[in-house]
């Protein structure tokens, strides 16, 4: 019975022994076969395609979203109630300054002019007639005739009649200022707009009226535009600066305007951040047109030496910005990198040195180590298409002929 016992046991040890070695002898296969592909996965190449990192002066440019405004512009109004007599404008003409627009009815304004004109002829009579009692006053003076008193009195009505003069002559000036409003020149050189008045209309002295025509500038024109607090300082350097160009673009038009800053406000809105900015533009071609909206570009400093890569190869990490960049050894290696500027398509950093390869596309594969092949640009959208099925562009990629080192390597530890 003890044989029996003692045979079972044996039995029952031998199989656990045989099971737990079946099971070690399975996992060590498995994890030799995940890590021979592994092992092949990282060294098969990753397709990208690089930019070299130039040094170069670089233009730091603002954007904006301008409206287009008239340097000038000017509602005309009359100073006095009365009609119009005539219009000598059409609208939508170009006026010189001084040029006479509408004449008004002057009769009534001429008549007060000829009534301040007889009142002075008047007056001049009656100090004629003074003068010649102060004469004759003085004479009588002389021979002890008259007292002193009365040489005083005829002096005094003498220098009254003579302020009354200066009165006439003042309220003649006056009569003429109004006999003037009647004819309406332009102040200023432009383009007449919508004209609300015909011959015979009334117009009245009242600022808040309809005006007569409004006189726009349109040569030379301005944009006003937001600037960011930040770069107020740069904006205003850059006015000192003889080039400090500013070009300007209609969103519906591929035609550009070259300008120069001209104005920056003295304030901060503290609403939005900015300040307003107006820069000046030729305006011959008349191509811009007061109230249009247009897309600013202005360079308000430049960087020196600075190193420039495609934006497409910043990559933002947990840890800062990071590009990716081809090693002498023809392998991924990650650069941190400090952002100076960024516009457009390309990028300003700091962290990496000019004639370095930075990669833009592919990089969403790499890791620091990988195995790089570089593409050309014209082979880009032949490569993305064989990247987006990368079991097949594998087996593709790898020859048939030349099996992977590690997988041999793992079947031969199977196999022993």
């Amino acid at each position: 019975m003890s044989k029996l016992r003692t045979a079972v046991i044996g039995l029952g040890i031998a199989a656990v022994a045989a099971g737990g070695y079946y099971t070690w002898r399975s996992g060590k296969t498995d994890a030799a076969d995940k890590t021979a592909r592994t092992t092949g996965a990282e060294n098969r190449p990753i397709s990208v395609t690089t930019a070299l990192a130039q040094r170069r002066d670089y233009p730091v440019r603002l954007s904006a979203n301008g409206i287009v405004t008239a340097l000038n512009t000017v509602d005309i109004r009359s100073q006095i109630t009365s009609t119009v007599a005539r219009v000598y404008i059409k609208e939508g003409q170009f006026v010189r300054a001084g040029e006479l627009l509408f004449t008004l009815d002057s009769r009534p304004d001429e008549v007060n002019l000829a009534k301040a004109q007889a009142q002075l002829d008047k007056d001049q009579a009656s100090l004629t007639d003074l003068q010649r009692q102060l004469a004759r006053s003085k004479d009588l003076f002389d021979k002890k005739f008259v007292a002193q008193s009365v040489l005083d009195a005829s002096q005094t009505q003498v220098d009254a009649q003579a302020a009354v003069i200066a009165s006439d002559r003042a309220a003649i000036n006056a009569a003429r200022v109004a006999l003037s409003y009647n004819r309406i020149v332009a102040p200023a050189a432009g383009r007449t707009g919508v004209i609300s008045v015909y011959p015979g209309s009334l117009v009245q002295a009242n600022t808040t009226a309809t005006p007569l025509v409004t006189i726009t500038q349109m040569d030379p024109i301005a944009i006003s535009f937001p600037l960011p607090q930040r770069n107020l300082q740069d904006a205003l350097e850059s006015m000192q600066q003889s080039g400090n160009a500013v070009a300007a673009q209609l969103p519906d038009r591929p035609e550009q305007f070259k300008g120069r800053m001209q104005f920056v406000d003295n304030v901060v809105d503290a609403a939005s951040g900015t300040v307003k900015a107006k820069a000046v533009f030729d305006n011959k071609g008349l191509k811009l047109w007061p109230g249009a909206y247009a897309n600013v570009d202005l360079s308000v400093r430049t960087l020196k030496d600075a190193i420039v890569i495609p934006m497409e190869a910043m990559v933002v990490s947990p840890k800062g910005s990071i590009v990716y960049i081809v090693d002498a050894d023809g392998k991924a290696a990650l650069r941190p990198v400090t952002l100076l500027n960024a516009a457009g398509a390309e990028a300003v950093v700091q962290g990496i040195e000019a004639g370095a390869k930075v990669i833009v596309d592919g990089k969403q594969n790499l890791r620091p180590g990988s195995v790089i092949r570089e593409r050309n640009v014209d082979s880009k959208s032949a490569d993305k298409k064989s990247d987006s099925a990368p079991g097949l562009a594998g087996a593709a990629n790898k020859p048939a002929s030349q099996p992977n080192p590690a997988t041999v390597a793992a079947s031969a530890a199977s196999a022993s």
